[in-house]
């Protein structure tokens, strides 16, 4: 079967992601690549780091949980909109973004239809895609700014540019998280915070743009995470497949203080089997993606 190529040759477009963007009717022997194998299958602060599971547990009121035996979550995002969502869920995570950075998730707060905050509730996990699309395809490039990094004039391709749009990219995604808590009456208008320390991830895919040179993703994410940390998250990790981190940041040790959330599973048995080892990050596994009920479920390792 065919794996997906990293894409070095275009900025990044509105094509949907691997994992959770599927139709709801899904012939999965017509999609190629990881979607036939499982979709459906240092820096950060002491707060950002690995947390174990049983400090991730949702905490909302009277929510409905399964056996402990089998903590079970669901994840979605857009391509949700309208609904219906999953019912009984031990925990909610919803993505913020429609695919792209810069580009909110239009279901997120209140607004056309059902809110998917509101459904995944006040201590929803939460997701953020990423990119590094290079200065030369991306009209959000950081050249000259100064904060956290210098994104120097004479020099925009470097890492301390990939860092700073990556640092960009999650504050856009952090602000768009709040304005839905201040959309539902969750938050007070004007507040610059969620109301609480969400656990965040940041969704890493070849489906998004990156460049050829894996240490300029790297630091881009490296960016995405510090800002998460740096506005009190509860913890940053990554969602991924093993394939697909490689292509885009190599062999890097440098996030193996963050959690992986692992796609690639399509059963509940697999998805538990996928809790082994140390994850892609080397951090641990916390997460085990996989398919059930035409949604994309969770198990917590």
């Amino acid at each position: 079967m065919s794996v997906p190529s990293i894409n070095v040759s275009r900025a990044s477009a509105p094509r949907l992601p691997i994992h959770r963007h599927r139709p709801r009717r899904l012939n999965l022997l017509a999609i190629p690549g990881l979607l036939v194998l499982l979709l459906w299958a240092s820096a950060g602060s002491a707060a950002a780091r690995g947390v174990p599971a049983s400090e991730l547990a949702d905490s909302r009121p009277g929510a409905d949980k399964p056996p402990r035996s089998q903590p079970i979550g669901y994840d979605i995002s857009y391509p949700q909109c309208g609904g219906p969502f999953p019912k009984a869920i031990a925990f909610g995570i919803v993505g913020v973004n429609r695919g792209i950075v810069y580009s909110p998730n239009p279901c997120l707060g209140s607004g056309s239809g059902p809110s998917e905050l509101a459904w995944a509730g006040l201590n929803a996990e939460l997701y953020a895609n990423t990119g590094n699309p290079g200065p030369a395809l991306s009209s959000r490039w950081p050249i000259g700014q100064t904060v956290p990094r210098v994104c120097a004039a004479n020099n925009p391709d470097s890492a301390d540019c990939a860092y700073d749009y990556g640092w960009n990219a999650a504050a856009d995604s952090y602000a768009t998280a709040v304005r839905a808590y201040i959309s539902l009456g969750w938050a007070q208008p004007g507040a610059t915070r969620t109301p609480v320390a969400n656990h965040w991830w940041l969704d890493v895919e070849t489906a998004n743009s990156w460049r050829p040179d894996v240490s300029l993703n790297a630091a881009a994410l490296q960016g995405g995470a510090n800002y998460l940390a740096s506005v009190g998250a509860a913890s940053v990790g990554f969602y991924s497949a093993p394939f697909m981190w490689a292509d885009i940041v190599g062999a890097t040790s440098a996030f193996a203080d963050y959690p992986s959330w692992v796609a690639g599973a399509t059963t509940l048995q697999g998805a538990q089997s996928r809790c082994a080892g140390d994850g892609f990050t080397g951090g641990g596994v916390v997460l085990a993606q996989y398919l059930a009920k035409g949604f994309d479920a969770n198990y917590r390792c």
